[in-house]
């Protein structure tokens, strides 16, 4: 049986290789929505600690069960703005309100540093993400990105399935 009984607390140093590992996690969720192996690069893991130097370890929380680090979520501050990122749960323990906690305490944490928003970027076709974080009160839309892409990438596939405003969009 999964251990459902963890604890939200800041990164610390020790927590460098299991991080990496959550981030990896990430970044193969990523390829898999897009079916595009490349998302990353060789080495997705070490993307995090390109993460933790931007944001500091100040800004990133665990969640731990047992002495295993099982969730990861961050905070990246810009002026009086916010955004959480990244969240991401080892697929064991999803569904038990883990993200949740991380969230919540990102949430928590941004309102005690006095920020005036906070704002999430999940990529269009992660559709359970979107649920997820509209259910935790993210449901301003504020803007999306549009763009034209005049090389074709091997790493990203795109399909036609969204309607915004009345216009068909690639996602």
């Amino acid at each position: 049986m999964i251990e459902t009984t963890n604890t939200i607390r800041n990164y610390e140093p020790r927590d460098l290789t299991e991080c990496r590992q959550l981030w990896h996690v990430l970044t193969e969720w990523h390829r898999q929505i897009y079916d595009s192996p490349g998302i990353g690069g060789d080495n997705p893991g070490l993307i995090f600690d390109e993460h933790l130097a931007q944001v500091g370890p100040e800004n990133i929380w665990v969640a731990e069960a047992s002495g295993k680090i099982i969730g990861l979520a961050g905070l990246i501050i810009e002026g009086k703005s916010g955004e959480v990122e990244p969240v991401v749960v080892l697929e064991e323990y999803r569904g038990l309100g883990v993200g949740r906690q991380l969230v919540n305490t990102v949430i928590e944490q941004a309102q005690k540093r006095g920020l005036s928003e906070l704002k999430v970027l999940p990529v269009v076709r992660n559709e359970q993400a979107i649920q997820f974080f509209h259910e935790l009160g993210f449901n301003v839309l504020g803007q999306i990105e549009l763009f034209q892409q005049f090389k074709p990438n091997e790493q990203q596939k795109w399909e036609e399935r969204e309607t915004i405003a009345g216009r068909k969009f690639k996602v």
